[in-house]
């Protein structure tokens, strides 16, 4: 098996992409803990941050409202529909 693949599960093999090799070689440089936990906060915030954009737009096209959130958090007999 290659660097520019991973055995998953069962005999699958899945090719890693441009981003997944970058993080691979940028890790395997000479890093000290603090600068490898400072590089994965940048990582942890930029996907918080995508993932924050992708909720907004999903909680305004759904019309949800605070309200609506406390039901979902009470049960699970909330109806979207």
């Amino acid at each position: 098996m290659t660097m520019t693949s991973v055995q998953q599960k069962g005999s699958e093999t899945t090719k890693l992409n441009d981003i997944q090799l970058s993080l691979l070689r940028l890790f395997d440089q000479k890093m000290d803990e603090t600068l490898t936990l400072e590089v994965r906060q940048v990582l942890m915030n930029y996907f918080d941050q995508k993932l924050q954009v992708e909720l907004d737009q999903v909680t305004h096209q759904k019309g949800y409202t605070e309200a609506d959130y406390r039901k979902m958090l009470q049960g699970d007999t909330f109806a979207t529909e």
